[in-house]
């Protein structure tokens, strides 16, 4: 048997002759009387108390617990003290990902976790905890494709949990649970008069960025982001090593997202509108923190520059410049006297990644390369997304076969002795 089991009410004195004899203690008849003692794991004590007359119940406690160890179910005694949400906040502080991203998980927790699950003990949890969770969940956010990244969220801290031995199993894993299906939206790429037409109604000084984001499939944060010593004009290539990023209301600069620092083909219309922008306006040496907005500052040369002389402000130029162009193209409706623009999420700056994904697929360049320009992770998420552009095979079949038929007939031959 594993550890030992202390009497609380009895010890063991020794004489001066050598001769030992079991004694009350100062604790004898009050509270409980067994202790039951191991090391855990991680190298420190535990215990656990039992009334009087229960050393048998102690004793099958140790042996169960030495058993768990060996089959590798044990889980900390610390699990029926710590809730989900003392356990997640510590979790999420300590998540390596980008400060973006710590703090959209903390906020899905916040929002939609903690109300429903987080005062529940991290060793009592079941599938049908999360079952009923799911349900709630679905009442208060409609959109699967969200309640799927909140699961996850809550998920990835289970099974952090269960990684620390606080849990034995994660229960958004079990077979009775179905995950809520994510459906990534259609993309409708918009038409060559759409993008032209948003360019022109943007303000002279920042019509290029049209150019770049349509014409390289860059990100909005890469575009205002965008320094002199990533273009290479005479190569034809456009580095992709940072961009102009918002944490906390606070600029910084910091590597693409997902840190995949890329190179993209540089058309020589780009290259030309790029360095025709560059001669009527001034590239800006802009000084920001690196990564975080504590972090060591960085300078880098703009290409584009807002009202003051600075980096372009997104929220600005999104709602002062951005919508008034797709308004006036007639892709969102003009707002009421007095009002703001709707929201458009599916309009904002990345529709130019779409329309370059669309032109690129168009012409037929694989979907791989396509990825690579993207700045995708994998380029089954690029297939995922844009699958439905890409030239149907049917059409390729056709023309394959006329092709062939076509030759026949040339040389007065059938179809049938075609090879």
């Amino acid at each position: 048997m594993a550890g030992h089991i202390q009497d609380r009410w009895f010890k063991t004195e020794t004489s001066t002759n050598g001769k030992t004899t079991r004694v009350k203690t100062d604790r004898h008849g009050t509270g409980m009387r067994y202790r039951a003692r191991y090391v855990g794991p991680d190298g420190t004590e535990k215990s656990k108390s039992f009334p009087d007359k229960q050393k048998r119940l102690a004793e099958q406690w140790l042996i169960a617990t030495a058993a768990d160890m060996s089959r590798g179910q044990y889980i900390d005694p610390r699990a029926a003290r710590i809730t989900f949400q003392q356990f997640a906040e510590k979790w999420v502080a300590t998540h390596t990902t980008e400060i973006n991203s710590r703090e959209a998980a903390e906020r899905r927790l916040r929002l939609h976790a903690y109300p429903y699950i987080g005062t529940r003990p991290l060793a009592s949890f079941q599938p049908g905890h999360i079952r009923t969770w799911l349900g709630e969940l679905e009442s208060a956010v409609p959109a699967s494709s969200h309640r799927r990244i909140i699961f996850g969220t809550v998920s990835a801290a289970l099974s952090a949990a269960v990684d620390d031995t606080l849990l034995a199993k994660n229960p958004c894993r079990a077979r009775s649970v179905q995950i809520p299906k994510g459906s990534l939206p259609r993309v409708t790429p918009w038409t060559a008069k759409q993008v032209f037409g948003v360019r022109a109604a943007l303000p002279e000084h920042l019509r290029a960025t049209v150019d770049v984001a349509s014409g390289c499939g860059l990100r909005q944060g890469e575009v205002f982001g965008l320094s002199t010593d990533e273009i290479d004009y005479e190569g034809g290539w456009l580095s992709v090593d940072h961009q102009l990023k918002r944490i906390r209301g606070k600029f910084v600069f910091a590597r693409p997202k997902g840190g995949k620092v890329r190179s993209v083909p540089l058309p020589k219309a780009v290259g030309a509108a790029l360095r025709a922008h560059s001669k009527r306006y001034a590239p800006v040496k802009v000084a920001l923190p690196w990564r975080t907005p504590d972090g060591p500052l960085v300078t880098k040369t703009l290409i584009f520059s807002g009202a003051s002389g600075d980096h372009v402000r997104v929220s600005h130029f999104n709602d002062f410049m951005w919508k008034p162009a797709l308004a006036s193209v007639g892709i969102i409706p003009y707002p009421e006297d007095g009002k703001r623009y709707a929201a458009a999420p599916e309009h904002g700056m990345h529709a130019l990644r779409h329309f370059y994904a669309s032109v690129l697929l168009d012409a037929g360049e694989n979907i791989r390369a396509l990825s690579t320009y993207l700045g995708h992770s994998d380029p089954g998420f690029t297939l995922r997304i844009y699958t439905h552009l890409m030239p149907s095979s049917e059409g390729r079949t056709r023309k394959a076969v006329d092709t062939l038929f076509e030759a026949s007939q040339d040389h007065d031959h059938g179809p049938e002795t075609a090879p």
